[in-house]
This record gives structure tokens, sequence and C-alpha cells, in this order.
């Protein structure tokens, strides 16, 4: 993913490459965070502990992917045959 930067309360500018593990463009975090969100919408349980003033199933599942807790496969990557 290219670098992209935020501003902090202090007007100093953050590199947030970091921030999504597994995430190498905004194009999959979307897609990631979707599907996940349509778990939860179907009955998921959440995997953090979520601030009951902020319940929306996206914000909890964008959530779990910048933490590292919903798994997910590059279709890129070669798949395994079980030949």
């Amino acid at each position: 993913m290219s670098v992209t930067y935020r501003t902090d309360s202090g007007g100093l500018r953050v590199a947030i490459e970091d921030e999504w593990p597994g995430i190498d463009s905004k194009f999959r975090l979307i897609v990631v965070a979707a599907l996940r969100s349509k778990q939860l919408l179907s009955g998921s349980a959440p995997r953090i502990n979520a601030d009951p003033l902020r319940r929306r199933n996206t914000s909890i599942a964008l959530e779990e992917v910048k933490q590292g807790l919903v798994n997910f496969t590059n279709g890129s990557e070669p798949q395994k045959s079980n030949d």
C-alpha cells in the first residue's frame, strides 16, 4: 500500500502503512471490512470488546481488521492443491 499520512492533534504527519496488517491497498481494506461487517450483521460475535457508544458493525469490523483479528487470503497467493 502506498504510504498515506494523517495529521495528529499536534500537527505531526504520521505514516499509517503499518497500522493495517496484511492490507496492501485501500480497496482490499474496504472489501475485507465489508465482508466482516456482513458476518457481524448475520450474528457473528465480535472479536473485540466493542464500545457501547460505537456498536456499528462497520466500526467493529474496521477495528478488527486493524488489530489483525480478521483472517483473509490474498487472491494472488498460489493455492495449495490436495492432489
